[in-house]
This record gives C-alpha cells, structure tokens and sequence, in this order.
C-alpha cells in the first residue's frame, strides 16, 4: 500500500474541518431551536462557522529564480492534472509574486496587478479590495495550450529609464547587472507586473489551499508586503536551493533575512535541495552518486547553519514526469515522498491544532453558558417545588405568609435591578474609553501624521523619527487600552459576586482578555522596520525614499489589519463579559414573577397546589433534557475536534 502524500494529508485535514463545522453548526441550530440562543451567543458561532469556511492553509515556496520553485509547486500539488500548472523552464518564468487559490464567485482568471501601483498609495492587500486596479486574463481550462500560454504572462518585462525604475523602487545602483544594463543602451529590464493571483479550481485550492510563489531576493526587498505579511501568515515555507548552482551569495541572504527569522509553533520551514538529477552520472555508482548528494546536502546545511537532516534532496522535474507517467522507480529516485512526508507531518498537525484549539475554546464558552443558565433554572424551578410541597397541609395564614415574602424577595431584587443599571452605565462610560483607545479613526489619524512628518523630511533621520514616535504612540494606545480591560473585568467580576452573594445568582468568573499578542505583534514589526531601514534605508536615494513610503505604506495597512483583529475581538469579548450576568438577570426575573403568580393562585385555590407541583416538576424534566441534549452535542464536538491525523498517521508508520 502507497504511503499518503500530502495531497491525501490535506484532503482528510478537509474532512475533518468540515465534520467539526457540521457538528457546530447543529449547535447553533438547536440552541435556535430551543429559545436557548442570545444574540452574543449565536454572533460567536456565526464567527466560528465563518472561519471554518474560509479556513485556508498558506504553503510559501521561495528561493532565487531558476531554484525550480514551478516545478516543485507542479509535482507536489498538481501532477494528478497530467500537466504543468505553473509555467516552468529555462530562464525567469515567474517575474512578480503569485498566488494560487481559488475563490468560487470569480471565473478561473489570472489576475495581475500593474507594476506602476508602486508609485500608488496602498499595500497589496488594499488593492485586492480594488478589482479596477487588476488586469484580468481569463483561463481557458478545456485547452492546455491557451492555459499555459495565458499564465506565461507571469515572465512579462518592460524596458524602462533609470528614473522610471527608481520611481518603482527597482533599481540597485550597487548591482553588478543592473550597471551594465544601463551602460549597454540606457535602459533596464523590469517586471510588468507587482504581484499576480491565478483563480484555478483545483480540488486542493478548492479545499482552501493557498499557494505563493515567490520570484526571488529582488522583489521580496522590494514588496514589503512579503516580509510584513505574507511570509510570516504562511503556515509552511519551503526555501529552495539548487544542486547545480550551490548555495550563492543571495540564496544566504533570503534565508538569514527572511526566512530564518519567521518563527513559531504553526510555521514549518524546510530547506529543498532541488535539481539533484544533475548529479545522476551514468557512470558512476548509485552508492556514488548517493554520496555526492549527501556531500552536497551537509555542504548546504553547514551554510544555513542547520543540520543535515533538515535538507530535502528532490528532482522536481523527475518527480513530476514519474507522477505523470506511472514511473514508480524514477519517483523513488527523485526523493519527493522524503519531502513531502516532512511537509505533512510538520505542516498539517500544527495547522489542525490552531483551528482546533480556537473551535474548542468558542464552543466551551457557548456550552458553559448554556449549561449555567439550564441548571440555575433547574435549581430555581426545584426551589419553587420544595416551597409548594412545604405548603401542603398549611393553613391560609401561611401561604399568605409565602406570598408577602415572595412579593419582598421580588421587590429586593428590582432594587438590584437599579443598581445593575447604574453600573452598567459606568461599564458602558469604561467600555467608551477603552474603544478610544483601540479606535480606528485615531489610529488613522496617526498614520496620516506620520505619513506626512515622512513625506516632509528629505533625510533618514527624519524618517526614524516619525516612524519612531509612530510606534510609540501605538503602544501607548494598546498599553491605556489593557489598563482599561483590568479595570473592567474587575468591576464585572465585582458586580456578579454581589448578584452571586445577594440573589443566589450562578457564580460566573468573568472571561479574561489579553491585548499581549497584539503588542507582541507591534514589536515584530517595529524590529522588521528596524532591521530594514538600517540595512536598506540608511543612505537615501530617490528610488529609496519611494521604497522607504512605499514600506510604511504597507506597515500601516498592517498595523490597521492588527488594530481592526484587536478591536473584534475585543467586542466580541465585552459582549461575553456582561452577556451572561444579563441572561441570568433576566431568567431570575422571569423565575420571579413565576413563583410570586404561583403562590398567588394557590393563595387564591388551594386545591391547584397539585396541579401546579405537576406542572413545575414537567417543566424540570424538560430542561433534564435539554441539559443532556447540550451534553451531547457538546460530546460529539469533542469527538471531532480530537479526531487527530496525526494518530492515524503514527499508527500506519508504526
């Protein structure tokens, strides 16, 4: 039996995404169902379903060009379409960052983004919001021929002026090649387009597999949005080098500045030594030939500083002619299942993990909830009973008795009532001044500050500044933001236990909140601005400011994108926050009026006492009931959400 690639890897990750969508679902749907659902409740669910459905796993292929990046892409994702899907062969064939997916409301399209956006303001992201910006080729998926011709539009270059390069930010005056080009006829060859997305509807991209390929160091230090976004969202990277080139100059300069330094429990890095079929030599032994790739492989490995056994020898190209032609042995020999069995358990696990744990975490608030609001019925209806079974045998004078305490227990808890209005009015005056700090119309008026402080100053110094007190004013807003978060939890966690202690109210320990990792992620981009101005901004040219604005320009919409994550779930944490001390509110309210009315007619006709415990105790059994029902529902989330790939596939290897 064929081990599992990481297209069948992926394909049950699909599976089971979609069984713990289903499960969750049918959560939010019996909750509907049940009158049990608030509107915090169902909001939180909706959002969990929102994720799920858009889940996406990020797969980054960099290297210089001509490392066999298409290639590898074509045998690993796309050899079962019996052709290449990328354009791959001698020379530069991928001139500008590219992205495969697929998105279902778009016919299959490539979609590429002109090179002059550069001098726009804007990041890539921002100009995915503007269909107009894009030039649109469709594919025409029942010809390989106009496919293949369509998506080689990915190689297309202009010959440009000097000036013209440097307003895009291209141009290297210290680049060797770039000199001459300039010196042969005034002129210097750039790439058409910025950045490229191709609407393929593969089953894997279907699945919400997202691929970017990367076209090598010079567009990766020129399009920030690469080093601030898009290799660091990626869930896996794979770093290419290629046996018949060696690891060069550049190939270690895109490994220390780029990919070394993304870090992180769900990223997986993995070096490809590519091309390795240039050293299957006729005439030597395979033993020999063997020893020659491992001598190439600890070569490479010692460069990166790595160990050995984290470099990949494969020949993509054999590998896809293997998959494509049924040549078990030539797949053997191009070593690809080594690789791919790397990128799967790497990849995969730690993805299946994330999406599980932020799932487990929404349905367990959701359940508790619910399952606190069902017992504290439970208990108030069992009160009720004990209280009317106690009025069995009693004269009138005693149930009159029950019915003024009843009445006084009401009336005390309406004066509560008045107390929980007055402190959600202070929540509400906290809740303003927390979402001043997290707003975004000041975070936008921050950045138009800064972008004008920098568009003033003509030296790198003036830069450093703006972008220096840019950064501390964010932190100072998230920093005001989580004082005002403690201060709030503290009051709410004040306010249920005075309700807890004075009502019999459901003891509730407020959900925490943390702005932490937002701070993390603000000092992840301050240190790349850092490491970037001092290396690439410290000595201004024309062409380097339009880089240095350009760099903010996508730091900024970055830093909006953090803000804008920090403030949803902030809202939706606040909504948690007071949500359930207002249902219990309501419900005791509610049990209130019940047991004052039910007196009240036993008062009135002794002889409905019966018919009233009947009642109460049917009404107890319905929400036993409903109780394990949740339990249930709740189980069989649990069940999905532990169904581990990773144990099957430790139980087939072992």
């Amino acid at each position: 039996m064929n081990a599992p690639t990481l297209v069948d890897e992926f394909e049950q990750y699909s599976a089971w995404r979609d069984a713990v969508y289903v499960r969750i679902e049918a959560l939010r749907d019996w909750l509907g169902a049940q009158e049990l659902g608030d509107a915090e409740s169902e909001l939180r669910l909706n959002q969990l379903l929102g994720r799920l459905q858009a889940d996406t796993l990020n797969v980054a292929f960099v290297a210089e060009f001509s490392r066999g990046k298409s290639e590898l892409i074509n045998a690993i994702f796309f050899s079962d379409y019996r052709q290449r899907v990328l354009p791959s062969s001698a020379g530069r064939t991928t001139m500008c960052p590219t992205e495969l997916h697929f998105d279902p409301t778009r016919r299959p399209s490539l979609r590429l983004l002109p090179i002059d956006t550069r001098t726009r303001e804007g990041s890539i992201a921002d100009f995915k919001r503007d269909p107009e910006a894009w030039t649109e080729f469709p594919l025409n998926l029942d010809s390989a021929d106009d496919m293949s011709a369509t998506l080689m539009r990915l190689a297309d270059t202009l010959q440009v002026d000097v000036a013209t390069a440097q307003a895009f930010g291209l141009v290297n005056p210290a680049d060797e090649e770039t000199a001459r080009s300039l010196e042969r006829d005034g002129s210097i060859a750039i790439p058409r387009w910025r950045h490229a997305l191709i609407n393929f509807p593969h089953p894997l991209l279907k699945q919400g597999l997202v691929i970017l390929d990367t076209p090598g160091l010079n567009a990766i230090g020129t399009e920030p949005e690469l080093t601030l976004n898009m290799l660091p969202n990626a869930h896996a990277v794979l770093f290419l080098l290629a046996a018949d080139t060696g690891v060069t100059k550049s190939d270690i300069e895109i490994w220390r500045q780029y990919i070394a330094p993304v870090q992180g429990g769900s990223r997986a890095r993995l070096v490809v030594l590519n091309k390795i079929d240039g050293l299957w030599d006729e005439l030597k032994t395979p033993a020999q030939i063997d020893a020659e790739i491992a001598k190439q492989v600890a070569g490479s490995a010692a460069l990166l500083d790595l160990p050995p056994s984290q470099v990949y020898p494969v020949s993509a190209q054999k590998a896809l002619v293997a998959k494509v032609k049924g040549d078990h042995d030539l797949l053997a020999r191009s070593r690809l299942s080594a690789l791919e069995t790397a990128l799967s358990q790497e990849l995969i696990p730690c993805k299946q993990a994330l999406v599980s744990e932020s799932s487990q975490a929404a349905v367990e608030d959701v359940v508790v909830k619910t399952t606190e609001l069902l017992e504290t019925r439970l208990a108030t209806i069992q009160d009720q009973v004990d209280e009317l079974h106690g009025l069995r045998g009693k004269n009138r004078d005693v149930i009159q008795h029950m019915m003024v305490k009843a009445n006084e227990d009401k009336q005390q808890f309406e004066r509560g009532l008045e107390q929980f209005n007055a402190l959600r009015n202070v929540f509400a005056t906290q809740v303003e001044t927390l979402r001043r700090h997290l707003g975004m119309d000041t975070l936008r008026r921050e950045v138009r500050q800064t972008r004008t402080a920098m568009e003033k100053s003509h030296f790198s110094v003036g830069l450093r500044d703006a972008m220096g007190r840019f950064f501390r004013q964010v932190e100072a807003n998230l920093v005001a933001a989580a004082e005002a978060i403690r201060e709030i939890r503290a009051m709410m966690t004040a306010m249920y236990q005075k309700f807890s202690d004075e009502h019999g109210l459901a003891a509730v320990n407020p959900p925490d909140h943390s702005l932490q990792k937002y701070r993390k992620e603000m000092a992840r981009l301050e240190r790349i601005f850092d490491e970037r101005f001092n290396t690439v901004f410290s000595m201004l040219t024309v062409g380097q400011h339009q880089l240095t604005a350009r760099f903010f320009e996508t730091l900024a919409s970055k830093v909006v994108q953090v803000f804008e994550l920090a403030n949803s779930e902030t809202e939706a944490w606040l909504k948690a926050l007071i949500a359930p001390m207002e249902t219990q509110v309501r419900e005791h309210k509610i049990q209130l009026k019940r047991r004052l009315e039910s007196v009240s007619r036993i008062h009135a006709a002794t002889e409905t006492l019966d018919e009233r415990i009947a009642e109460l105790e049917t009404a107890m059994g319905s929400v036993s009931d409903q109780l394990e029902s949740l339990a249930r529902i709740n189980a069989r989330i649990a069940e999905a959400l532990a169904d581990e790939l990773g144990g099957a596939r430790l139980a087939r290897t072992a």
